[in-house]
């Protein structure tokens, strides 16, 4: 089973990945490295550095290897931010989507795995399940719900099939603790290993579902050959809900300290996202949950060891307009 993965090199890609190997599956792991690290992919994965943008050497890349299946994780995920690098974000989010999906038809691949996101779903759609009609709140979630039509078209005109997956606030071991425009708890345990408040953006009553990136992985290798699977969307995450400020609380007790917290202006954005997750446990079966206190302290365990990170602020803002003061560069 010959498999790419993009974005292989970040956090959950680099799962996958994992998981793909265990059930025996000759991947390809490509990243461009902007938000992945090289020595998250396992030595047995063949590594290819480069872009989903770059169409060409996407084209040599097909032209030399028969993928049979496709996992297409590469994105800019940082949902909030979108709203002010919108040039970059439709480029990288659905430029580089669709250079793959037209590979994939021209050299028929069996099935195209794609990961969206609950972004897709807007506000006021709670819980959210793959019935309802999507409406996007940021460009982020435009960029993946177009990826998505694109897919279902590319399906109905030239028979590609596709399994589509919405994931939500999904953290564990390798995710990039250093980037502050997403990922709260890694934003949280890393400025509390750097002795900095936690920063909170309104009043930290926004609820969430977050999900262990050990219960996903699993799941996302699966779908390649799960006949149920084919040409559907799925919810996949946690059910569970809690505030940003009961997760401060965990992600204190995890790291085994305390921290003051500073609210900061609220941003724009869906204040409680969680969605529905009958269809996926239909199709899948019942999954085993970790509970958030135990995926909390198995990465906090992780990032102790790694220690601190720092990455270079976002350098390419397009729109300064009502771009939130701790965004701004220093």
């Amino acid at each position: 089973m010959a498999t790419l993965v993009t974005g292989a090199a970040g956090f959950i890609g680099s799962h996958l990945v994992d998981a793909l190997l265990e059930r025996g599956h000759d991947v390809v792991a490509l990243d461009d490295l902007s938000g992945g690290f090289r020595d998250n992919v396992s030595p047995r994965a063949t590594f290819v550095e480069a872009s989903c943008v770059d169409h060409r050497r996407l084209t040599r890349l097909f032209g030399e290897c028969s993928f049979d299946y496709v996992f297409h994780l590469a994105a800019y995920a940082a949902e909030g931010l979108s709203h002010f690098i919108k040039r970059f974000n439709y480029t990288n989010n659905v430029i580089g989507s669709v250079n793959l999906i037209n590979e994939a038809v021209n050299h028929n691949v069996k099935r195209f795995m794609f990961t969206s996101s609950i972004a897709a779903y807007g506000k006021n759609q709670l819980p959210m399940r793959e019935d309802l009609i999507p409406a996007p709140e940021d460009s982020y979630g435009v960029a993946k719900y177009a990826v998505e039509l694109d897919l279902k078209a590319s399906h109905e005109m030239f028979g590609l099939d596709y399994v589509i997956f919405r994931p939500h606030n999904v953290y564990g071991e390798r995710q990039n603790t250093g980037d502050k425009y997403r990922n709260v708890i890694g934003i949280f345990m890393n400025q509390m290993l750097a002795g900095e408040p936690f920063t909170v953006f309104g009043d930290g009553e926004q609820k969430r579902a977050f999900s262990y990136i050990g219960d996903i992985a699993p799941i996302l290798a699966e779908s390649a050959t799960h006949e149920g699977a084919r040409n559907e969307i799925f919810n996949i995450g946690a059910d569970s809900v809690y505030t940003v400020n009961t997760l401060a609380r965990e992600v204190m007790n995890a790291m085994g300290g305390t921290a003051e917290i500073k609210h900061l202006p609220a941003r724009n954005e869906v204040v409680d996202a969680w969605s529905d997750h009958t269809k996926i446990q239909r199709v899948f079966g019942k999954q085993k949950e970790t509970t958030l206190s135990e995926g909390l302290a198995r990465m906090a365990e992780w990032v102790k060891r790694t220690g601190p990170r720092k990455s270079k602020p976002f350098e390419g803002i397009e729109i300064e307009k009502n771009l939130p003061p701790s965004w701004r560069q220093k």
